[in-house]
């Protein structure tokens, strides 16, 4: 690798004129790479944080990272301004050597994501996963349009020898390979076991609990979440799963952030924020019915949900908050007049996009925090459905449901809504699936709907 060769070498140089002092230093060059993701998952250590991202519909968009520079951790209300205050700090004052015109995401980033909760993942098997998470990796991998660029990052410091950090990162890119990402390969004899941790009928209970509270006008809608676990007889394989979920679902938003205890993956159909400059995306989703492989049956399941009357309400329950969230930050924000459909391989979804234009500097990070929760994954009024959702959910959702994604040097970026997500954790896999409640919502068709939308995962850790 030529450009990776120069690339150390000119992050040694970078490195020397720091003089002593503590400085971040960053090289970005054009690198003959096809698959980001398929070289981080081979290459990662087991004492390494990777991360992958990919939405392969969108002109083959893939972000992977690994290992860490630096980690900012925080907890509480203010863990996303937090967050954003140490990552420019670090930043501050950075030396760098990068071509002028890079795509969005490619240099130096942030990768992470959050708790749903402000103190979320108290739980054991969260224990890699705390309630605020950025990471700046050591190598980045960014692919669009069929260009991939490779970034190295380093911090100098008066214990820093330049020669011994560029050695390391070397030994990092030497590993990198083209291999591609193994398959699925199940036990030969042994059982897979699935389990709710709550009884089915326990979740139809808090639905109806849920309705009765909503009809008596304590709230307009709440959201409530299942968790199952599905056992294997060996470890669970995220390089497989992550593999088999960006090839099932390329429209959305394929994540995986790994540690070395566990990794939490997932495709998200949802976007919570999309930053670029002063310009915000996102996308209101609520509502929801299944596939068929039918296309004309496909198709009536699609306009059914388009006339749901209890869709639609749920819907712009939660257009009208997003809407009025930005508001307030935003010079305008326009949203689509009618939701459309987002059809994914096993469920469709209403969906209605949204824009803003800022009407100050806000950083992709601090504007994820403006929206989230959405009342797609908390409820309206919002901190009535969250003390709700703790009383009658009765689970530990760690980072299902979070924002997960990632934010550069010029605080543009990403974060979905980190839905159709499991977290894996040697032998045991935690799988998450939640609907919206509101006033005419039914248990047993509100149950059937969870399975639905755990069927995304379910197949593939149960095989």
């Amino acid at each position: 690798m030529i450009a990776a060769t120069a690339a150390l070498e000119s992050l040694e140089a970078l490195l020397a004129e720091a003089g002593g002092r503590r400085r971040l230093a960053s090289v970005t060059v054009p690198l003959a790479l096809e698959d980001p993701s398929a070289a981080v998952f081979a290459s990662r250590r087991a004492d390494d944080r990777w991360f992958c991202w990919e939405q392969p519909d969108r002109d083959g968009f893939a972000l992977a990272t690994l290992g860490s520079v630096h980690e900012v951790i925080s907890r509480g209300p203010r863990r996303f301004g937090e967050l954003v205050a140490s990552c420019a700090e670090l930043a501050r004052g950075r030396l760098s050597d990068e071509p002028d015109r890079l795509p969005a995401g490619a240099g130096p980033v942030w990768v992470g994501g959050f708790a749903f909760e402000q103190d979320g993942g108290q739980a054991a098997h969260w224990s890699s996963f705390p309630p605020a998470l950025l990471v700046l990796p050591e190598v980045a991998l960014h692919r669009s349009g069929g260009q991939t660029h490779l970034t190295l990052c380093a911090l100098s410091g008066p214990d820093v020898d330049p020669g011994g950090a560029s050695r390391r990162l070397g030994a990092r890119l030497a590993a990198l390979g083209e291999a591609g990402l193994p398959l699925a390969d199940p036990h030969p004899t042994g059982e897979t076991q699935i389990a709710s941790v709550l009884p089915p009928e326990r979740f139809e209970e808090s639905v109806a609990q849920a309705v009765e509270r909503i009809r008596a006008g304590d709230l307009e809608k709440v959201v409530l979440a299942r968790e199952v676990v599905v056992e294997s007889p060996r470890a669970h394989e995220p390089a497989a799963v992550y593999g088999a979920l960006r090839e099932l679902f390329p429209s959305c938003f394929c994540f995986c952030c790994g540690s070395p205890e566990a990794a939490f993956l997932g495709a998200s159909p949802e976007l919570l924020v999309r930053r670029s400059g002063a310009g915000a995306a996102t996308v209101a989703l609520a509502g929801s019915t299944r596939r068929s492989a039918d296309p004309a049956v496909d198709d009536h399941l699609g306009e059914q949900l388009l006339r749901s009357v209890k869709d639609r309400r749920e819907h712009e329950i939660v257009v009208r908050r997003i809407e009025r969230a930005l508001r307030g930050q935003a010079v305008w924000v326009e949203a689509a007049s009618e939701p459309g459909l987002v059809k994914v391989a096993n469920i469709q979804h209403l969906a209605t996009p949204i824009h803003a234009q800022l009407s100050e500097p806000r950083s992709a990070v601090e504007v994820a925090g403006l929206l989230h929760p959405t009342p797609a994954v908390g409820g309206e009024p919002g901190s009535r459905a969250l003390a709700t959702i703790a009383e009658l959910e009765r689970l530990d959702r760690g980072w299902y449901a979070g924002p997960v994604g990632w934010m550069d040097a010029a605080e543009d970026g990403e974060f979905c809504v980190a839905i159709r997500s499991a977290l894996l954790r040697d032998r045991a896999a935690h799988l998450f699936a939640g609907n919206g409640i509101v006033a005419d919502s039914e248990p047993e068709a509100e149950l059937a709907e969870t399975e639905i939308k755990l069927d995304a995962l379910l197949p593939l850790l149960a095989s």
